[in-house]
This record gives C-alpha cells, sequence and structure tokens, in this order.
C-alpha cells in the first residue's frame, strides 16, 4: 500500500459465535480490487485459537446440529437459499471488486444458492425425518431369519475443515458447507485470501439471517497454518486448490496418523473432443466452438473445470482455430466489469495475471503456437466507457494455443488458468482418447458428436479418467448446463491429477461427511435401532385397522392381515379382457404350459396387486390421504386359478414431514397362497394425516 492510499479494512472472522476484530486494523496482505487495482480490503493472521475454534464446532455446533433431524435441517437450508437470494444483489456488488462480470457473479453466487435449494429439496424427498440413515436393503445372515445385518450411515462428530479457492468464494463455500450440514456436521470454512473479502460478505448475510444454529458455521477469513494439528479422526478436510499443496496435506500426520479424511480437487486439464463426424458448419461443430469460447471466457478462464485442450480431428484444426478466433472477435469485450458491454472481466490479481503469462510463454516454450490473442497489455473498456491499457488490473486477452505435436509434454502438464487454452490433432478415436488421458485425471470432459458409435468409442475410453462427461449435439445444446457447469445433483471430481476425491453428487456428498458401520442383530433390535420395520421384527394386528391411524397413533409394525379370496378362471379372462393385457401366459392354456415358469395359465401379476388392495384397504375417509406408488414388487410364485390368496400389510417406516400436516408411510406389503408360499411382495407408500380431523356435529339451529 502506498502513502496515499486509503488503509484497507482487514477482514474479520466469524468464529465462537461472533465476529472477531483482527488486533490492528488495516495491516496485513492488502487485497485489491482485480480491475483498477484499489485496495479492497486486508488479510491478516488475527491470532486466532484454532484449537478453539475446532473445539467450538465439535461441542456446540455438534450439539446444535445433532438435535435436528435430515429435514429439519434441509428445511434450514432452504429458508438460507430464499434468505440469500434476497440479498444477492449486494453480493454482486461486492463480485465486482474481483474482475468478474455480472454473469461470472451469477455463476458463483446463483450457483452457490442453487445448491442450497438442492440440498433443501433433496434432504426432504430423499432422507428420512431422522437422525440416522439406513444404507442398502437388510442382509439375512441366518436360515430362520432370527438374525441379519443392516448397514447404517451417522455423523461424524467433529467438523469439516473446509479450504477454498479463489475463483468460487461463494459456490466453493456453499457446495461444501451445503452436505456437510444435512448431514450434521458443523463446517470451519477459510477461503483463499485474494478473494475472501466476498466470502466474508456472504458469511456476514448468513450470520445476520440467524437461520443457522451456533457453531454450524465458522469463518477463519486469515491464515489457518497449522490447521491439521488440530483435527484427528473426527473431522474432514476438504481443500480446493493446487496439487502441490494437496500433495504436503496428504502425506501430514493428521491424515497418515489421525484418520482425518481429506478430499481434494486440485489442477485438471480439460479436454473437449469434437467427434470425427463433425464437419464444420453442423450444429455439434458450432456448439463446439461456443462451448470453447463460452469456457476460455466465464470468469476469465479461472475455473478448474475449464477447457485447456481442444482435441479434434487433423485436417479440421484450421477450421477450429478460425471460428473461435471470429467468435472471440465477435463477443468477446475485454475490461471492467462495471462498463456496459463488457463480457469478460480481469484476473483474480495481479499476481494470477503474472502467472497466467508465465504459464503461457512455457506452454509456448514447450512447442505451442500463440494463433489467437497475445500476450501484450490489452486494450479494456473502463468504468466510465473510455478505452485503453490498464496496468494496475489483472487483464489477459483470450489466448488460444496451438501444438504441431500433439504430443508435447507441456500441453498435458501445463496449466494456464485464465482464458487461455490449446488445439491438438487427433487421427484417429483412439488417438483421441490417448490424448485426452495423458491429463492424468481430469474433472470433465465434454465430447461433441451425433453419432452414437463415435460417443460410445470415446466416452468408453476416457470415462475412467474423468469425474465427469458432457456429451454434446444439436438436441442438448441449448438445454445443457454446459461443459464447466458442476450439479449439485451429479459428482464434482476427477481421478489422479484432479485429486481423485469427490464433491456433491447428490446425497452422495451428505454420505462423505457420514460413518458408514454394520449393525447385527434380531430384526426386532435392527427394526428399533433404524426405525424400518423388517420381517420377524414384532408386529400386531389387534390394535385396529391401520388404515385408520393417523401418524399421531400409528406406530411402526401396526399390521392387517386379510382374509382369503380365490381367484378364478374368469376373474383372470376378464382382467385380460378388460385391460387389454391379453399375453398368452393368461389367456392360452398349452402355450402357458410349454413355458419353463408356469404350470399353465396363470394370473396377471398386476390382478394380484390389485385382488390385494382390496383385501388391506379400509375404504371409509380418514388417515390416508393418498397411495403415491409401489417400490420394490417382485412376482415370486406363480396363481392358478383355484388358488386363494391372503395379504399381510404392515407398518415399516414412518417419515413425518416437517412443513406440512401429514407424513409418508411405507407398508411392507406380503401376498401368499393356500400353502403359505410368497407369491409376491412389495412395498406400498401412502401419505397419511398427522392428525384425525373430527368432523364436529352442529346444533340445530333455533326457531
Amino acid at each position: 500500500m502506498t502513502a496515499t492510499e486509503t488503509p484497507a479494512r482487514t477482514l474479520d472472522s466469524y468464529v465462537l459465535g461472533a465476529w472477531q476484530r483482527p488486533p490492528s486494523d488495516g495491516e496485513g496482505q492488502v487485497v485489491r480490487d482485480a480491475s483498477t487495482g484499489e485496495p479492497v480490503a486486508a488479510v491478516a493472521g488475527q491470532g486466532l485459537d484454532l484449537g478453539a475454534v475446532v473445539g467450538y464446532g465439535r461441542t456446540v455446533g455438534q450439539d446444535a446440529l445433532g438435535a435436528l433431524t435430515f429435514h429439519q435441517r434441509a428445511l434450514l437450508l432452504k429458508r438460507l437459499a430464499q434468505h440469500l437470494t434476497g440479498v444477492k444483489e449486494d453480493l454482486y456488488e461486492v463480485s465486482l471488486r474481483t474482475g468478474g462480470t455480472r454473469r461470472d457473479a451469477m455463476v458463483d453466487i446463483d450457483g452457490g444458492i442453487g445448491v442450497l435449494f438442492t440440498y433443501g429439496s433433496k434432504g426432504r424427498r430423499e432422507l428420512p425425518n431422522a437422525h440416522l440413515l439406513v444404507d442398502g436393503p437388510p442382509e439375512s445372515l441366518s436360515r430362520d431369519g432370527s438374525f441379519g445385518g443392516q448397514h447404517v450411515r451417522t455423523r461424524r462428530q467433529g467438523v469439516a475443515f473446509q479450504v477454498n479457492a479463489f475463483n468460487f468464494p461463494v459456490w466453493g463455500m456453499l457446495e461444501k458447507f451445503a452436505p456437510a450440514f444435512l448431514a450434521g456436521v458443523p463446517s470451519v470454512v477459510k477461503p483463499a485470501s485474494s478473494t475472501a473479502y466476498l466470502a466474508e460478505a456472504a458469511v456476514r448475510a448468513i450470520v445476520s439471517s440467524g437461520i443457522l444454529p451456533d457453531g454450524a458455521l465458522q469463518l477463519v477469513s486469515g491464515p489457518a497454518r497449522g490447521f491439521l494439528d488440530h483435527l484427528d479422526v473426527r473431522d474432514t478436510v476438504s481443500f480446493t486448490g493446487s496439487a502441490s499443496t494437496a500433495r504436503v496435506l496428504a502425506v501430514d500426520d493428521a491424515v497418515i496418523r489421525r484418520g482425518v479424511v481429506l478430499t481434494a480437487e486440485t489442477d485438471s486439464l480439460n479436454a473437449a473432443v469434437l467427434g470425427s463426424d463433425v464437419e464444420p458448419g453442423s450444429p455439434e461443430f458450432t456448439a463446439f466452438v461456443a462451448s470453447v469460447v463460452t469456457e476460455m471466457t466465464v470468469k476469465a478462464g479461472q475455473k478448474c473445470t475449464a477447457i485447456r485442450r481442444v482435441i479434434v480431428p487433423a485436417d479440421r484444426q484450421d477450421a477450429v482455430v478460425d471460428a473461435v478466433r471470429e467468435r472471440i472477435a465477435r463477443r468477446v469485450v475485454v475490461g471492467d466489469p462495471r462498463a456496459d458491454g463488457v463480457t469478460m472481466g480481469a484476473l483474480a490479481s495481479v499476481a494470477q495475471k503474472e502467472e497466467v503469462l508465465r504459464s503461457v510463454r512455457e506452454l509456448v516454450a514447450g512447442g505451442g503456437q500463440v494463433v489467437v490473442g497475445d500476450l501484450a497489455e490489452p486494450e479494456v473498456v473502463h468504468a466510465d466507457g473510455s478505452r485503453g491499457p490498464a496496468p494496475d488490473g489483472a487483464f489477459v486477452a483470450p489466448v488460444l494455443l496451438r501444438f504441431a505435436d500433439p504430443d508435447a509434454p507441456a500441453v498435458h502438464d501445463i496449466e494456464a488458468f485464465g482464458p487461455v487454452a490449446s488445439v491438438l490433432g487427433y487421427c484417429d478415436l483412439d488417438d483421441a482418447v490417448r490424448l485426452a488421458n495423458l491429463g492424468g485425471g481430469s474433472l470433465v470432459a465434454t465430447v461433441a458428436s451425433a453419432d452414437p458409435d463415435v460417443v460410445r468409442h470415446l466416452v468408453t475410453g476416457i470415462a475412467p479418467m474423468h469425474g465427469r462427461v458432457l456429451v454434446l449435439d444439436r438436441d442438448d445444446a441449448k438445454s445443457s448446463t454446459g461443459h464447466g457447469s458442476p450439479v449439485p445433483h451429479l459428482v464434482h471430481g476427477g481421478p489422479g491429477r484432479a485429486g481423485g476425491g469427490e464433491e456433491l453428487g447428490g446425497v452422495r456428498a451428505v454420505e462423505h461427511y457420514m460413518q458408514r458401520t454394520a449393525l447385527q442383530g434380531t430384526p426386532a433390535a435392527l427394526t428399533g435401532l433404524t426405525g424400518r420395520w423388517r420381517a420377524g421384527a414384532p408386529s400386531s394386528t389387534g390394535t385396529g385397522h391401520p388404515f385408520r391411524k393417523s401418524l399421531a397413533v400409528l406406530r411402526i409394525g401396526d399390521a392387517v392381515e386379510s382374509g382369503p379370496r380365490e381367484v378364478t378362471l374368469d376373474d383372470i379372462a376378464h382382467f385380460a379382457d378388460f385391460t387389454g393385457d391379453t399375453f398368452y401366459a393368461h389367456t392360452d392354456e398349452e402355450a402357458a404350459a410349454a413355458n419353463p415358469f408356469f404350470p399353465g395359465r396363470v394370473a396377471h401379476g398386476y390382478l394380484l396387486v390389485s385382488f390385494a388392495a382390496g383385501l388391506f384397504v379400509d375404504p371409509a375417509p380418514g388417515p390416508v390421504l393418498a397411495n403415491y406408488g409401489l417400490e420394490n414388487l417382485r412376482f415370486l410364485t406363480p396363481v392358478v386359478p383355484g388358488d386363494t390368496l391372503r395379504v399381510r400389510l404392515t407398518a415399516a417406516q414412518i417419515t413425518p414431514r416437517e412443513d406440512e400436516d401429514y407424513g409418508e408411510v411405507r407398508w411392507d406389503a406380503v401376498l401368499t397362497n393356500q400353502r403359505d408360499e410368497q407369491v409376491a411382495t412389495y412395498e406400498v407408500l401412502t401419505l397419511v394425516a398427522k392428525e384425525t380431523v373430527r368432523e364436529t356435529a352442529r346444533e340445530p339451529a333455533e326457531n
């Protein structure tokens, strides 16, 4: 900072339930506006007691989150997403200082809010309203069913320490925080210094909402050197950053000896492969070029998922280079994101600019030729609309290189983390696969092709070395979320150089913060532990029809057992005629008998399920509001005319909806014949009122 500059405010940390002011304001590393070079904030070591921070999360945060069910946590995520949506314009304004355009801010801020919404929804739809998660089906471990096993997941008892990169200060934070929170594990967030002021602004908005329980989220704005010294087997670390730093973390005693779980997402030389069937001018070619330019310019190419290697048929390299050049010239305007018309802003810092230019020079020294753009200081649009160089800004114009030798080591090793990509030519599909995989493991690749055989060859060849593959063609070019946009529903991560870790992926990410344990015991013990009834556990038919019970009185194990119903040939014939299902096994005795699975003409499986419903349903209006599906339906024993059926229906799982006046009940249904053989098994899903609504008789009106 020069003598004429205004001292920058040193960023605060939010720890131990309060904002902690640094000991002396204006000291520490100065973080500057990426476009103008003006001071924005200072990041300094604040004398934080990281051991106390971790301890606060393990006690206060764990206690607060442990008191909540999955559904209750999910609803808080939804409320937080709604709150941040209401203040996101303020965050956009702060984001301008990072050098990013409004579009870039939306990728980061709206993307992070979208993660909260997604996990708020998935938590209520895919997880139980409970504290324990059943993992997979039950296992029978004895012949008589008296002993069995069940995998379950329980939340880890420590903290999720999350180290984030500079390029996504909001999304990077929230995509780690949301699944950890849903699992019930408190987060300690450490943002990268160059954009920590935006992360701090987002946390201030979160804290001011008052939505999160105490200890659920802490922010360490300054350095966190030695944080691993305070972690042990209870804790997890999610790291996004350089491969060199990840390697240091991976060999620390905390990981090697004390059992800290480390997930790393690091460098990634992602590829886009143009199929051999794609000709210039085709929809796939146009979509491919648009994707390359988008990935070069959104967030100025500062994305771990950006396309770095453009792998195309050797005879189409010129066409691709020309099309990229034309699209950049027509669509890309570099400048201060505050200026109208700017489509690509600055890199996050001057230091990052210097790093990108150094990497490009190394690529050139390694055999690359710059074919679009150059390394000169670009002319940019300033905030006031004027044009000219901005020596104090972190601007780099888009740069496309071409490698005559596609095997040049530099292009498969050096990542210029900015608006930079390289074109490589391949001779056949096997060669394209080989080149893509030379990246040593990547987060994502795009395959652009309309030929299913070309797509199959490329995808099966590169999938083992990539965490995600986008197939781009004319049918999804407009609806696709894009090469560089991780979505919370799908896994984000990649093997090898990309770090070998996994984030997101829907509920999978929640499970990363939970311990899988194999339980063994009797059906009764396992039912009591998991809240899910299993065959052999106690059940009761003596307390009234379970369909007459609201969730307030219904209990797991409540059951109804029906009387018999005979299945006649007329029933089968009528069902075949009425539904149009005249499959020969139901209508032709001779043909059915020739089938190795049937003794002769048999009843339709769906006829049996319909009969079963007639046997167990209580017809009068009551707490059961709707049947919304069957799951795991299996037909086990053929039913012939003259057989009789019985059904036993048992309440197997009860899931009240936190924000509704009803819940879901999963019923175990077993259909047997007169020989007590199981004919069919399945689960019935119903919506049931939490309380029975009783109508009050009205008094007659007086004359």
